[in-house]
């Protein structure tokens, strides 16, 4: 919403408002600038107009003078926009926010279960916060006592290597120290640009380049505000999190490795069909299941077409409805062999059977996957 009127009937009888969109993709051009500068300039003009009484925005830690990444100077735009309206506001800025649910957070913990840490060389110190600390900074800036206005860094207590970082999960994990193991800048460039066509990736050449320029603040403003000291980084988890966390964690490699392992079958399978397999053969097992002609034809290299693109979604679009859509074909496809070519269950390599663990492994798939829109 870039229309000033549009905000203001959308805050009558609004007493505070709290922005706290963000992305972390310039997914179109311009979600940058519009979502994180001229959609809550706009707004605020709205809330000034409107006779809103406070404002509690929502930015990160390195929107500053210094900021080179697309992402901070979006946010040190709309930090501005606010802060020049003369409204009573606060512009948060937290380091990386810790919470359960959260996209960076799991990351971060599947990282830390890693038996060897890869920690990359040049990253700059992060100043993690658990998201209950931030929670309640805001629930204290809603009340009778609102916060000085202005910017305020929403940090933990201490600043924190990358490798430091992810060893503190890893005691809150309950896990023993892992050996840390150096990643050359070049390759984290070059792994960088190869996550900017990954769909949801958090490693892009912005998080990089943020990654960089470090993320740490004096924590002492923050823990004022709060009024105590907010959590280690190190206690992140409590004791009922702990097992369940450090089970879903160490248990990441391996679905990364059901998940490759289930997009070899169907790449391997699509092209197979199309350039190893005699055609005349597989026209043979389509006809006996009752397609012949131009429809055989269509059957065939339609489903090499089909295979083709579950593989390389499994790889890059992992979704619900990708698992979805394999077990649906599976079934289709083991009903169709067991009613037209019924010896395949027979065959001493087991062509049929296969597809029993295939489904075990989608279903893991839907249930321990992390869950994207």
């Amino acid at each position: 919403m870039l229309s000033v009127p549009a905000w203001q009937r959308a805050l009558t009888g609004i007493d505070m408002v709290i922005y706290a969109v963000g992305v972390f993709h310039d997914g179109r051009s311009g979600d940058f600038d519009r979502l994180h500068h001229r959609v809550p300039a706009a707004l605020y003009q709205a809330c000034v107009q409107s006779g809103v009484r406070r404002v509690v925005h929502f930015s990160a830690l390195g929107a500053d003078a210094s900021a080179r990444s697309a992402y901070h100077l979006s946010k040190r735009a709309g930090d501005e926009a606010l802060l020049a309206s003369g409204i009573d506001a606060v512009v948060l800025q937290p380091s990386l926010v810790f919470g359960l649910d959260g996209a960076s957070a799991s990351a971060f913990l599947r990282w830390a279960a890693l038996p060897w840490l890869p920690v990359p060389a040049g990253a700059g110190e992060v100043q993690p916060v658990h998201i209950d600390d931030v929670a309640d900074l805001v629930v204290r800036a809603a009340g009778d006592a609102p916060l000085s206005r202005g910017r305020l860094a929403v940090v933990g207590p201490h600043a924190l290597s990358v490798g430091d970082y992810l060893q503190a999960l890893r005691r809150a994990m309950g896990l023993p120290p892992a050996r840390c193991m150096k990643v050359p800048a070049w390759a984290m460039e070059l792994a960088a640009r190869a996550g900017r066509r990954l769909p949801g990736s958090l490693l892009t050449p912005e998080s990089w380049e943020m990654l960089k320029h470090g993320n740490s603040a004096p924590p002492e403003p923050f823990a004022q505000a709060l009024g105590r000291q907010p959590r280690r980084a190190d206690g992140f988890l409590g004791a009922a999190e702990r097992g369940w966390v450090r089970q879903a964690s160490r248990a990441a490699p391996a679905l990364w490795l059901l998940r490759g392992s289930i997009a070899t079958v169907w790449l391997v399978t699509a092209g197979v069909s199309v350039a190893a397999y005699p055609v005349s053969d597989s026209l043979a097992l389509l006809q006996r299941a009752g397609a012949t002609g131009t429809w055989a034809m269509a059957m065939l290299y339609g489903a090499a077409a089909l295979d083709l693109l579950l593989g390389l979604a499994t790889l890059w679009w992992p979704r619900a409805w990708v698992w979805w859509s394999q077990i649906v074909l599976i079934v289709f496809y083991t009903g169709i062999i067991s009613w037209r070519l019924p010896e395949f269950w027979a065959h001493p390599y087991g062509p049929v059977l296969k597809n029993l663990p295939m489904l075990a492994g989608l279903a893991l798939l839907l249930v321990l996957e992390p869950r994207r829109r």
